[in-house]
């Protein structure tokens, strides 16, 4: 059997619930041409505490899951994972990867804070090792050799958004717009006001910036969200994830029931079990949906499932592209690949067949993909994120 074949066998049969396949296929080991192939170290950076736990469990659950589906190879190496922890700022964020690269990795990958990204830049780009982004992806990150990002731009959120609120809006509706000040913040404000138009008086009011401060009596945005419904808005527009999605939630339906629309970062993951009903009726726009139809995301999803017992979000699926982009650039690279060797390669694969749809890196390395509108509900016993419809492509 082929390698190729095998490996799709693995999938399919991975995707049904079938094991013991690759024991039985073990004989084709020795005429295999990548049996022999030197490892490689990949490290992967994650917060492994803190608010955006839970995104990193997601990031290393789908990249491990490419690795369970590929025999824990890349573009036919075996490979050695090498996590390290991203911290909560910019600091431990570089440190994490400064020790990384210490221990000779051939790329990297990861990244949930945007402060992080913009932190290690600089050192990426002198290291002249690849980093495959697979969360973390300010817009001022600008004319980067080594850097690619398998999610999104964040303005890309606001201007999906945007575009969509700007025609169901009514003329004489009003936007309160709800975020924390933060480097994520500027963008998704953005991408939202360029594309719904800056001049609109729809979106007139200022932008309610949040601090954050932890509140022992759970009440840290009380006073930030009465002070953005003073005017009685049409909708709220806001920008949240993690653990402060959650509580920022949940305060805003003790004073407000209308409609609330968001980048879908808002109700992903736990963040969308937590919530519970004040989550129904939420409205987002996101690169990608655990219901689309197709091939691979059947794959995928169906595998990611059955594994981890729960419902891939948009986090596991930018990893585990991170992993299928990586495994075609070693593959291009031939039997011994060295970092530069993999980042040219990245510029070479063109299309990937992914869960979320077919995509392509666009010239500043980030993907031209497409934008899907989502709306909690309830699905049985529990809330889902499910599809209403494509809002745009962009990237």
């Amino acid at each position: 059997m082929s390698q190729m074949n095998r490996r799709r066998a693995l999938q399919l049969l991975a995707a049904l619930g079938t094991t013991g396949f690759a024991a039985g296929c073990g004989s084709d080991s020795e005429a295999d041409p990548t049996a022999n192939l030197s490892p490689v170290k990949i490290g992967l950076v994650t917060p492994q505490s803190g608010g955006f736990k839970s995104i990193g469990d997601d990031i290393t659950n789908g990249f491990q899951l490419f690795l369970d589906l590929h025999d824990q190879r890349l573009g036919g190496h075996p490979v050695s994972l090498l996590t390290a922890d991203e911290g909560d700022d910019a600091k431990s964020g570089k440190a994490a990867v400064d020790d990384l690269l210490k221990q000779g990795v051939l790329a990297l990958t990861g990244v949930v804070n945007s402060s992080v990204m913009v932190a290690i830049r600089d050192t990426v780009e002198q290291a002249r090792v690849p980093l495959i982004g697979s969360n973390a992806s300010p817009s001022s990150l600008q004319s980067v050799f080594y850097i690619w990002r398998t999610s999104y731009v964040l303005d890309e959120a606001g201007r999906a958004l945007g575009r969509y609120l700007r025609d169901k809006l009514p003329a004489n509706g009003r936007v309160a717009i709800i975020m924390p000040e933060n480097v994520g913040s500027s963008d998704v404000v953005r991408g939202f006001r360029q594309e719904f138009g800056a001049t609109d008086p729809r979106i007139a009011d200022p932008v309610t910036y949040t601090d954050g401060t932890p509140d022992p009596r759970k009440s840290t945005y009380v006073a930030d969200i009465n002070k953005a419904l003073a005017k009685r808005p049409t909708a709220v527009f806001c920008f949240f994830a993690g653990a402060a999605a959650v509580e920022f939630i949940k305060q805003l339906r003790e004073e407000y029931s209308g409609p609330v629309y968001a980048p879908g970062f808002l109700t992903e993951g736990t963040v969308l079990e937590s919530l519970k009903n004040d989550g129904l009726g939420i409205q987002t726009a996101l690169n990608y949906s655990a219901d689309l139809n197709n091939t691979s995301n059947r794959v995928f999803a169906s595998s990611y499932r059955k594994k981890y017992q729960v419902t891939p979000t948009t986090y596991a699926m930018a990893s585990y592209d991170a992993a299928q982009v990586l495994d075609q650039a070693i593959r291009l690279t031939g039997g011994k690949p060295n970092s530069q060797q993999v980042n040219l390669a990245l510029g070479k694969i063109g299309q990937i067949d992914s869960p979320r749809g077919i995509w392509q890196f666009n010239q500043p390395r980030t993907p031209q993909q497409k934008w899907y509108l989502r709306e909690v509900q309830r699905d049985g016993q529990v809330m889902s994120n499910v599809l209403i419809n494509e809002l745009a492509t962009l990237g």
